[in-house]
């Protein structure tokens, strides 16, 4: 990853969770990503440098599909608004990330949530894509653990050459914990999260991440050159992940700082300079 994109996206993990706003130069721009685990919206100036963003902890897509609609509406509503006030401007627009692949009808529910929030659908960006926007790659793998399902996806010239999303994730982690230690699965979650039990939960995910890894292996297979492999998803941000997906996949595997947040700031930047 390039040191421009890097600083770009720490710049933005920064904003997240700081709640603060920087200087913005030109229009602004809103991207909003509708995870498995987290809704996160995104701001970026006409340079598509960010701005200011927001999240929330939510379950209202799982597999790919939004479940819980009501819920995906109020949450970006409310999002959208602590936005606005933050920065004193109203968004009537935004583009969306849709997990690569869906078909037409669930992909115009991701946009029916932006509607019912206010915001014309700008543009509709495949997760995938949106990432690697956000690390200023247009070749090579994009690996995101999410909280639901692994993917994999080739991109050539910035454009998916093929797609494959697997069932394994943050949950299943989750669910492991769960079973091993016998707590309930918001004990388990919250245990998983606390930096103090790295080594311990590594010991027990370890073979939940060689599942995941497997997944990237067996979808690369025949591929002739995967290019820089970059593993993003808030579920790949356990400090070994790296070595095991190295490890199995016999190839280099390189990983942002913040992995949980290039889908969402991609999604707002620009695919091109107008």
């Amino acid at each position: 990853m390039h040191a421009l994109p890097a600083r770009r996206l720490h710049r933005f993990a920064g904003l997240v969770r700081s709640g603060d706003v920087a200087p913005a130069t030109g229009p602004l721009r809103l991207g909003v990503d509708l995870g498995t685990a987290n809704i996160v919206l995104a701001v970026v100036d006409g340079g598509d440098q960010p701005v200011a963003g927001a999240w929330r902890g939510a379950t209202v897509v799982r597999d790919g599909v939004v479940v819980d609609w009501l819920g995906a509406v109020r949450v970006v509503g409310e999002l959208k608004t602590q936005l606005e006030d933050r920065l004193r401007a109203r968004f009537t627009a935004a583009a969306v990330a849709i997990p690569p692949g869906i078909d037409a009808g669930t992909t115009k529910v991701f946009g029916n949530v932006l509607e019912a929030c206010g915001l014309a659908v700008d543009e509709i960006v495949d997760e995938p894509v949106a990432a690697a926007t956000a690390l200023g790659v247009t070749d090579g793998t994009v690996i995101d653990v999410g909280h639901g399902t692994t993917g994999v996806s080739l991109l050539d010239d910035g454009a998916i050459g093929f797609s494959v999303d697997e069932a394994t994730g943050g949950h299943h982690m989750t669910l492991v914990i769960s079973g091993a230690l016998g707590m309930d699965y918001d004990a388990a979650e919250a245990f998983k999260r606390d930096p103090a039990n790295a080594d311990l939960v590594f010991g027990l995910i370890r073979p939940t991440l060689e599942k995941m890894a497997t997944i990237a292996r067996d979808a690369l297979r025949g591929t002739a050159d995967p290019g820089t492999i970059h593993l993003v998803g808030g579920s790949s941000s356990f400090p070994r992940a790296v070595e095991v997906f190295t490890e199995v996949l016999g190839h280099p595997v390189v990983r942002p700082a913040d992995p949980l947040f290039p889908t969402p700031l991609g999604t707002a930047m620009r695919r091109s300079q107008p």
